[in-house]
């Protein structure tokens, strides 16, 4: 795993200014992360990235919902799809673009790129599974230390075919560590369709070892923060590990232009996508100010990354 050696540069833009309504900011972060990735998508395209990249189109308010309910201490484990819940916990555009680019002024000095992420408070990794032990052994170091401090991990459906996962799942039941659990269920694993893949139920694999398991269906960022946070303050509270089962939707494909999934499903789901639901809750005007400083604040981070040595 890289080193953190850049310090993180949080984008008020990004994170939203001081007294702006909880809907506002929950909006233009969400904006922002869609937007994000689509720029990398872009930039794939033009042979700017240094390496692959996974974009979380369409799955930006599990990450705005579950990571605004973190705080200082506690700790986030993503995945190879890790970019929205690292702009959500840190506001580091720039440090991810950079990063990504394969410029020393990146997270990891460009040398993680996209899928490896090591910041504070945050880790990423693009082996499958392979993150959950180390999330569940941070949260026994926040045991031992006598803290509240609760660790986070984002797995995809897909995940639940590593072994690893269930080891760890029975350690952390049985020692009631402070982990959640955040399975994020795109119904595909890469170009696989979950009928192909997924024998029983989701809830039941985490029920056998005796953890809670909250399950939503939908892509409302109130209802997913909602939902995080009372799942979030058990852990805390010395409950034990838990699990936060969202099933949402990529929209996007699996990495870069390998998509075989059927274009009238996702069509529907671009109808009810995370900044549509939410967006109803916000004034046209709103809508308009808000996408105009993302993308004045976006091309800036873009312009100033390109410019890096």
């Amino acid at each position: 795993m890289t080193t953190a050696l850049a310090p993180a540069r949080s984008d008020q833009r990004l994170t939203g200014v001081t007294g702006e309504p909880l809907d506002h900011r929950r909006y233009r972060r969400m904006r922002f992360i869609r937007r994000f990735e689509e720029t990398l998508l872009q930039l794939f395209e033009e042979g700017a990235l240094n390496g692959t990249t996974h974009a979380c189109i369409g799955q930006e308010a599990d990450a705005v919902g579950v990571v605004e309910h973190l705080t200082e201490g506690d700790h986030i484990f993503s995945n190879h799809r890790c970019h929205g819940h690292y702009l959500a916990h840190s506001g580091d555009a720039l440090g991810l673009m950079a990063e990504i680019m394969g410029k020393e002024a990146g997270v990891c000095r460009g040398l993680g790129g996209s899928q490896h992420i090591c910041a504070p408070g945050f880790k990423s990794n693009g082996v499958q599974g392979g993150i959950v032990p180390n999330a569940a052994g941070i949260a026994l170091a926040n045991q031992l230390s006598g803290t509240d401090a609760v660790s986070v991990v984002f797995i995809g459906d897909g995940t639940l075919g590593e072994g690893v996962v269930y080891e760890t799942l029975n350690m952390a039941s049985l020692w009631k560590l402070p982990l959640l659990v955040v399975c994020e269920d795109n119904r595909w694993a890469q170009s696989t369709p979950l009928a192909a893949n997924m024998a029983g139920s989701f809830a039941s694999r985490f029920s056998a070892f005796g953890i809670p398991v909250t399950e939503l269906a939908g892509t409302d960022v109130a209802e997913i923060s909602a939902a995080a946070g009372e799942e979030i303050a058990a852990v805390r509270s010395g409950s034990g590990p838990r699990v936060l089962l969202l099933h949402t939707y990529r929209l996007c494909h699996h990495s870069k232009s390998d998509d075989e999934r059927p274009q009238d499903e996702i069509d529907a789901h671009w109808l009810v996508e995370p900044l549509v639901v939410h967006g109803r809750r916000l004034a046209p005007s709103d809508l308009a100010r808000i996408d105009d400083e993302v993308e004045t604040a976006l091309g800036e981070v873009v312009a100033t990354a390109r410019a890096l040595p």
